[in-house]
């Protein structure tokens, strides 16, 4: 009796247990498919908004952006000063007045001058003189009055005279005399000690360094006269990239003082030498200042074109910012795209260069990547 209750409760047992097991699925659910975040499948749709074209190599131009300053075109400035030593006794100009060669300055006492121009005097007597004797000498010898050597002697005391008369000559031409002034003054024998301070350029006197009573040398620089009309623009470019920039290359000008006005040049001047206090190349640009609104020492940006180099670049139309990171969607294969970093230098007439993230010949989307950027993360487009 005990082994029959113990069967059934055996049996019993394992009847639960199988329905028990009974209870649970035939087969376990399979696990879902990872997905990746940084791949976006376009449809039919989205593939109409986007194109896609190879990485290459190009020639790429980059933008040098440098510190400079406006100046005086140097070709177009004089400075002005007396031609011989005396005391100033009166100024005719001031300070912006418009000039042109000839116009006195500023007039001056010189004794140097009164002296040169008495021993002129004095050679074109002598001079005149001995030209007489030698004339006389010349009849006399024809007359046979006088023998050949007398006649010699008459013909080199002329010719000493006449050197000495021109270099007296020439010594008032040093000195500032015109050659006008000289003849008039050998007319009439008046000695005039005052010399005048005369500009040789048409332009405006920017600056004088002179007061009355003052006495002046031949070395000192007493008036600066300069035409501004055209200026320069200078700069000064980092050694490094020195070898980027080159006579002729396209020059934009910002003026911080004209509101940044960008003004359009080139370049007409690349230095040879390095600064060794600066480690920078001098470069320059001539610039049209009819107006009169660039100033000398007016503060300035050069952003110049550099000369072409190979280089890997994309539209800009392609990098997408996102998040802090300039992004870039590669066509892994049709329809497929992958959000891939890049990291990118210059930028110009719409190119960018690629510093990492992509290869030559790697296919990206150069337009309507902002589309898949938000179709990956889920925006709106509209």
């Amino acid at each position: 009796m005990i082994q029959r209750l113990s069967s059934s409760a055996a049996l019993l047992a394992l009847c639960f247990t199988l329905a028990a097991c009974g209870d649970k699925p035939a087969t376990e659910a399979a696990p879902q498919e990872t997905v990746d975040p940084s791949i976006v499948v376009a449809d039919e749709a989205m593939l109409a908004r986007v194109k896609v074209a190879s990485v290459a190599m190009e020639p790429f131009s980059d933008v040098l952006r440098v510190a400079g300053r406006i100046d005086f075109d140097r070709q177009r400035m004089a400075r002005i000063g007396a031609s011989v030593t005396g005391r100033v006794t009166d100024i005719t100009t001031t300070l912006g007045a418009t000039v042109k060669p000839g116009d006195v300055l500023a007039r001056l006492h010189s004794t140097e001058l009164g002296s040169a121009q008495l021993a002129y005097l004095k050679a074109k007597a002598q001079s005149e003189l001995q030209q007489n004797a030698r004339e006389r000498a010349r009849l006399l010898f024809a007359a046979d009055v006088i023998g050949k050597a007398e006649l010699q002697r008459r013909e080199n005391e002329y010719a000493v005279a006449a050197a000495e008369l021109r270099a007296a000559y020439d010594q008032l031409s040093v000195l500032g005399m015109s050659a006008s002034a000289i003849a008039r003054m050998g007319k009439s024998g008046e000695i005039s000690s005052f010399s005048p301070v005369v500009s040789t350029l048409h332009g405006s006197v920017v600056e004088f360094k002179v007061s009355p009573g003052q006495v002046v040398q031949p070395a000192d620089a007493l008036f600066t006269v300069a035409d501004l009309s055209r200026v320069w623009a200078v700069a000064e470019v980092p050694e490094q990239q020195a070898d980027l920039v080159a006579e002729g290359q396209t020059v934009d000008i910002e003026v911080p003082a004209l509101g940044n006005r960008r003004i359009k040049g080139e370049l007409i001047y690349v230095g040879q030498v390095v600064n060794p206090s600066t480690r920078t190349v001098l470069v320059r640009t001539s610039i049209d200042n009819a107006d009169g609104r660039l100033k000398p020492a007016m503060l300035a940006t050069m952003l110049i074109v550099s000369r072409p180099t190979e280089q890997l670049v994309i539209p800009a139309s392609a990098v997408v910012r996102f998040e802090n990171e300039d992004l870039v969607y590669v066509e892994i294969e049709p329809g497929r795209f992958r959000a891939t970093q890049v990291q990118t230098g210059g930028t110009y007439n719409g190119k960018r260069v690629v510093v990492s993230g992509l290869k030559a010949g790697d296919r990206v989307a150069v337009e309507g990547a902002f589309h898949l950027n938000n179709q990956r993360t889920g925006v709106d487009p509209e």
